[in-house]
């Protein structure tokens, strides 16, 4: 019996990328619109990429197949 390969989630892969030493990495959400009523250091707070750690790194590493 041939087994089959996983396929990855395509909507995981467009919101998270995993760099060369295996960090996950993702960006901040209520980016896109009104920005204008948020203070200047939060916006600037969540321009910065954020790295996922743990049990939700490694959860996600194993939906994309890189476990």
């Amino acid at each position: 019996m041939k087994s089959t390969k996983r396929r990855s989630k395509r909507s995981l892969t467009r919101r998270v990328k995993v760099t060369a030493t295996g960090k996950v990495i993702r960006r901040t959400q209520n980016m896109r619109h009104r920005r204008a009523h948020k203070g200047k250091a939060q916006i600037r707070r969540m321009k910065a990429v954020k790295f996922l750690t743990g049990g939700t790194a490694r959860r996600i590493k194993k939906i994309l197949g890189l476990i």
